[in-house]
């Protein structure tokens, strides 16, 4: 199991449908760093939030604040 990067920081979500998509914007707190990215309409809340996470541990990795 890997660790989780986020486990001690706070991280918001925001999912709203446009058509068949839905549009996940995940932000650090801490850093006010923040991602989105788009997924099916039918992907379970869990999986587009996972999704999000991994999108924003790679942009802040690249930023040098992680």
């Amino acid at each position: 199991m890997t660790d989780n990067p986020f486990r001690n920081r706070e991280v918001l979500f925001e999912i709203y449908p446009i058509g068949n998509l839905v549009k996940v914007t995940a932000m650090d707190v801490k850093t006010m760093t923040e991602i989105m990215i788009q997924g099916p309409k039918s992907a379970p809340e869990t999986t587009l939030k996972a999704n999000a996470l991994k999108r924003l541990e790679y942009v802040m990795k690249k930023k040098g604040l992680m």
